[in-house]
């Protein structure tokens, strides 16, 4: 197996997060969604599990930005963008049937923002994330690739759950997804788990307990579990 450029490792790497943020964030809303139908507040928690000040002012602000404001950086459109932007330099190793999700579910995005029944039209978006990750599995042949991505995508959905505070037996199990992709690295690969951080993870997530009292840690351990070797001369 050839060992792919630090470079790619690092756009393989942000290209499971980003896209991974963009399908928790939408799916996150949608839920939220049904809160505010009653004009309640619904966003106010949401925005505390992220440390977000409420600059919005109403559930019709909230809900366009975090959706369709590519410049917020929390929002769909921001993760899809970047999901995107790294794709169309890895086309040759993730497929252009793959990076056509991709520009699809773009294009479902920017005609939801158009339609008058928010909910209903972004139900293909969440079809054609599911799709993207299909189409990873079906084209790449190189393992290094795939679990790249796929380390990348397991981190985020870690580190959106445990800040969201989901119950442990989720992220419990997400957790345990991660350690599977992370053992399945290979050796030659630029991007290797820090060791420290791993085995501070290992220890937290031993049991519920380690896990509502750390969790902050773990965000922190998560945030530089999976980074470049480094060479010393």
């Amino acid at each position: 197996m050839t060992t792919i450029s630090k470079e790619h490792s690092d756009r393989l790497y942000w290209l499971g997060r980003y896209t991974e943020r963009a399908f928790t964030t939408l799916r996150t809303i949608q839920k939220l969604y049904d809160k505010m139908l009653d004009k309640s507040k619904g966003y106010a928690d949401y925005l505390k599990c992220f440390g977000l000040y409420d600059s919005y002012g109403s559930n019709e602000a909230f809900i366009n930005s975090f959706l369709y404001d590519g410049s917020n950086a929390n929002s769909v459109a921001y993760s899809l963008e970047r999901a995107y932007d790294n794709g169309i330099v890895l086309r040759e190793e993730i497929s252009t049937h793959s990076l056509s999700f991709l520009q699809l579910a773009k294009d479902s995005l920017a005609k939801s923002e158009l339609s008058k029944n928010t909910r209903l039209s972004l139900l293909p978006l969440e079809d054609q994330l599911y799709a993207f990750w299909g189409c990873l599995n079906e084209y790449i042949y190189n393992d290094e690739i795939r679990n790249i991505i796929y380390i990348g995508k397991t981190i985020e959905r870690l580190d959106l759950y445990i800040r969201m505070a989901y119950p442990f037996d989720t992220t419990q199990k997400e957790y345990i997804r991660l350690m599977k992709n992370l053992e399945r690295a290979p050796k030659g690969t630029p991007y290797r788990y820090n060791t420290a951080n791993y085995s501070e993870l290992v220890k937290i997530m031993e049991n519920e307990d380690g896990y509502k009292q750390n969790s902050e840690k773990v965000i922190g351990c998560l945030e530089h579990l999976f980074e470049p070797l480094e060479v010393t001369v």
